[in-house]
C-alpha cells in the first residue's frame, strides 16, 4: 500500500513539473520573438522588409536575443552551483572573483591600451572579449591551484574574495591615471550589453559554454549529496574534490564566458535559483537545474525588452538588478 501511495503523489507531482517546464518553454519562444521584433522600431522578422530592416533583424536582433538565452541560462546554472558548493543563498557566479578577473583583463586593455596609441588596434571588437576571457581565465587557475591545498568551501570562498579584492583594487588603480576616453570605454563595459555580441563572437562564444555545460553534466549528480554537507556527501561515495573542481571550472567557463562577450550581468545567478526552487518546490538539481536556465533566459530577456522600450537604451545590468536586488532582500528578511 505504501509503494502505491507513493507512486500516486509521484505522478501528479512529475505531471505538475512537466507542465511547469512545457509552460517556460512557450513562455520563452514568445519572449524571444517578441525580443526580436521590438527595438526603436517594430519589425515583423517573417513580414516584407527593406534591405536595412532585414540587416538590423538578422545582424543585430537575432543574435542579441540568443545572447540573452544564452547568458541568462549560463549565470542562473552557475549561481546555483555556487549556493550548493558553498551552503550560502547568497552565493553567485561571480562569487570566486572571475568578474573582478574580467574587469582587470578589460581595464588593463582600455586604459594601458588607451595611453600607448600604438596599441589602438586592441581596442577591437575582439580585444574586450579576448582581455576578458585571459583575465577571468588567470583568476579562474588562481582558484584552481588553491583548491587543490584548500579543503574547506568556506576557504575557497575567501580565497576568491580576495582575489576579486585584488583586482578591483588594480582596476581602481589604473583608472587614477586613466584618461577620459579610455575610462568612458571601461565604464561602458562595466555596465553590461547584450546587443554587443554578434555572430562572429558567438562563434566563440558558444563552444565555452558548451564546455562549461558538460562539466555542469558531470558534477549534477553529486550536487544534490551535496546539499547535506561535504560529510554526508562523502558517506554517500561522492568524490568531493572532484566534484568540487568540475563545479568551479563549470562556473568559470560559464560566467567567465558571459562576463567576456556581455559585461558584469548583475543579480541573475543570485536571485533565479531561488524563484526556481520556490516555484517546483524542491532542492533536487535535477529539476532546479534545468528550470534556473529557463527561468533564467525569460528573466534576461524580459530585462532585454525593457531595455529596448527606451529611446537611449538603458544597460541590461541596470534593469536585472532591479529585478534581483529585491529578491536578494526577501530572502535576508526571510532567513532572518
Amino acid at each position: 500500500m505504501e509503494i502505491c501511495k507513493k507512486k500516486c503523489t509521484f505522478v501528479p507531482e512529475m505531471s505538475k513539473n512537466l507542465c511547469i517546464f512545457g509552460f517556460l518553454g512557450v513562455f520563452l519562444v514568445l519572449l524571444f520573438g517578441l525580443d526580436v521584433c521590438s527595438g526603436t522600431i517594430w519589425l515583423w522578422p517573417f513580414g516584407d522588409l527593406n534591405p536595412m530592416e532585414q540587416q538590423i533583424v538578422h545582424a543585430i536582433r537575432f543574435p542579441k536575443a540568443l545572447t540573452a538565452i544564452l547568458a541568462g541560462a549560463a549565470l542562473s546554472v552557475s549561481g546555483l552551483m555556487m549556493q550548493t558548493l558553498f551552503r550560502n543563498p547568497l552565493a553567485g557566479p561571480y562569487t570566486l572573483g572571475i568578474s573582478s578577473g574580467a574587469s582587470l583583463g578589460v581595464a588593463l586593455l582600455t586604459m594601458i591600451g588607451g595611453v600607448l596609441s600604438t596599441f589602438n588596434f586592441q581596442l577591437s571588437t575582439i580585444g574586450l572579449p579576448l582581455a576578458a576571457v585571459i583575465g577571468a581565465t588567470l583568476v579562474l587557475l588562481l582558484v584552481l591551484a588553491v583548491s587543490k591545498r584548500v579543503t574547506s568551501n568556506v576557504s575557497l570562498l575567501i580565497v576568491g574574495l580576495m582575489f576579486g579584492s585584488i583586482a578591483g583594487a588594480l582596476v581602481s588603480l589604473l583608472q587614477n591615471f586613466a584618461n577620459p576616453d579610455a575610462l568612458k570605454l571601461f565604464i561602458v563595459w562595466t555596465l553590461g550589453s547584450l546587443s554587443s555580441v554578434g555572430w562572429s563572437d558567438m562563434q566563440m562564444l558558444v563552444p565555452v559554454l558548451v564546455v562549461g555545460t558538460l562539466f555542469t553534466l558531470l558534477a549534477l549528480k553529486p550536487l544534490n549529496g551535496l546539499l547535506l554537507g561535504e560529510d554526508y556527501a562523502r558517506g554517500l561515495g561522492i568524490h568531493v574534490e572532484r566534484t568540487r573542481l568540475y563545479i568551479v571550472l563549470a562556473t568559470g567557463l560559464l560566467a567567465g564566458g558571459v562576463t567576456a562577450f556581455c559585461g558584469p550581468i548583475a543579480f541573475i545567478g543570485v536571485a533565479v535559483p531561488h524563484i526556481a526552487r520556490g516555484i517546483f518546490g524542491t532542492s533536487n538539481h535535477r529539476i532546479t537545474l534545468p528550470a534556473s536556465a529557463l527561468i533564467g533566459a525569460c528573466l534576461l530577456l524580459v530585462c532585454d525588452l525593457l531595455c529596448s522600450l527606451f529611446i537611449y537604451p538603458l544597460p541590461v545590468s541596470t534593469v536585472s538588478a532591479l529585478f534581483g536586488a529585491p529578491v536578494i532582500i526577501w530572502i535576508i528578511l526571510k532567513n532572518r
